[in-house]
C-alpha cells in the first residue's frame, strides 16, 4: 500500500506547483498558460511518472542518459521529454537513438556539444530538434553553462552552422539552496534581448527555462517584472 500513497502524494505536490504557477502568473497579469511546467522526474520511477502521467501532465524533464533512455520506451509517446544539462558529446548517440520523443534539449554549453548534436540528427534522420542554450548566469565555477558574454555567439553557432537543431531559448539553473536573486534571473532576461537582436528574432520567440520548485515564483517576477 505504500507506493500509492506515494504516487498520490506526486500528483497533489504537481497539482500544488501549477496552481502556484497560475496565481504567479494571475499576479504578473498574464495568462497561466504562457508558462510550462517541467516536471523533472529523474530518479522517480516509471510507475510514479505514469501516475502523473494519468492525471493529465505531458511534460517531464530528465537528467541522466541512462535514465531517460530506460523510462521513455516503457512510458507513452506523446509525453515531451526534455533532458536538462550538461551532456557529453559521447553520449549524444545514445540519448537521441534511445529517445524518439525527445523534444526538447536544455544544456547547449559549447559548440561542441551542439555539433555532435547536430550531426547525430542527421545521421539518425530526426526532425530537427529544439535547443535550448544552457547560461551559468550565477557564476558558480561548478556549474555547467555558457558565461552570459558567450551566450550571443553560441546561439549564432547553432542558428548558422546547425541546421539540424532549432535554436529555442536559453536556459538557466539557480543556486541549489534556493538562494537565487532576480539578478541572476535578470541576466537570462539580458542575454535573451541580446540574442535576440543578434539573430533578429522576435523576443516572444525566444523561451527562458528558469526557476525550480523552490525560486520558480522569483524566477516568473522576475520574467514579468524585469528591472529597467
Amino acid at each position: 500500500m505504500a507506493a500509492p500513497a506515494v504516487e498520490g502524494v506526486a500528483v497533489a505536490a504537481l497539482r500544488s506547483v501549477i496552481l502556484r504557477v497560475r496565481q504567479a502568473a494571475e499576479r504578473s497579469g498574464t495568462l497561466p498558460e504562457r508558462v510550462r511546467v517541467v516536471a523533472v522526474s529523474k530518479t522517480k520511477p516509471v510507475s510514479l511518472i505514469r501516475q502523473v502521467y494519468n492525471a493529465g501532465h505531458r511534460c517531464f524533464g530528465e537528467n541522466y542518459v541512462q535514465e531517460i533512455i530506460e523510462k521513455a520506451p516503457q512510458l507513452p509517446e506523446d509525453i515531451e521529454w526534455h533532458f536538462i544539462g550538461h551532456l557529453q558529446s559521447n553520449k549524444v548517440k545514445t540519448l537521441l537513438a534511445g529517445v524518439s520523443n525527445l523534444s526538447m534539449f536544455e544544456g547547449v554549453d559549447n559548440e561542441k556539444i551542439a555539433n555532435q548534436l547536430d550531426r547525430v540528427v542527421s545521421t539518425l534522420g530526426r526532425n530537427p530538434l529544439k535547443v535550448m542554450v544552457q547560461v551559468n548566469t550565477s557564476g558558480e565555477a561548478s556549474k555547467s553553462g555558457v558565461e552570459p558574454s558567450g551566450c550571443v555567439g553560441l546561439a549564432e553557432h547553432i542558428k548558422l552552422h546547425c541546421l539540424n537543431l532549432e535554436f529555442s531559448g536559453l536556459m538557466t539553473i539557480g543556486m541549489p539552496d534556493y538562494t537565487s536573486t532576480p539578478e541572476n534571473f535578470q541576466a537570462l532576461l539580458n542575454c535573451r534581448r541580446e540574442v535576440c537582436k543578434a539573430l533578429g528574432m522576435q523576443e516572444e520567440q525566444c523561451e527562458l527555462s528558469m526557476g525550480m520548485s523552490g525560486d520558480f515564483e522569483l524566477a516568473l517576477r522576475s520574467f514579468f517584472f524585469p528591472a529597467d
